[in-house]
């Protein structure tokens, strides 16, 4: 599996984002996710840890104008995300989330539990300089 993102990469420039799902829902993901590359104009390519559900998908670029690159593919990735949480799973399996998760928090989570989380983190951090900017 370490040779599969080099290789994926030598060929194209690639968004690659992890998700997690049960493992008894990774046929259906992965279906998905097809159907979602095709609706938006992408090609995947999947791979991951599918003994506890976990699935790196890259989007390739390949021919896709910039323009596409940067505003409607990240559409393509909203709707895996929302396939992945309606299949009960969530954001990331292993890399967490990050400044590009950021804006899709809300698909797998309730404005509370942000809340809820964002206090959380003001307790032990009240001056914001642990990670500033990342998530919230």
């Amino acid at each position: 599996m370490e040779n599969i993102s080099p290789a994926v990469n030598w060929h194209t420039l690639t968004k690659s984002d992890d998700v997690v799902v049960p493992r008894a829902n990774l046929p259906k993901l992965i279906n998905g996710i097809k159907k979602i590359g095709r609706e938006y104009g992408f090609n995947t390519v999947c791979f991951g840890h599918l003994g506890d559900g976990n699935l790196h998908v890259n989007i390739l670029k390949e021919d896709i104008s910039e323009a596409a690159w940067e505003t409607k593919i990240p559409e393509g990735i909203g709707e895996i995300f929302k396939l992945t949480v309606s299949l009960g799973g969530t954001l990331s399996g292993e890399h967490g989330i990050g400044i590009a998760k950021r804006p899709y928090m809300p698909i797998a989570m309730s404005e509370v539990n942000l809340n809820l989380m964002r206090g959380i983190k003001k307790v032990f951090d009240p001056n914001g300089i642990l990670n500033p900017g990342k998530i919230f």
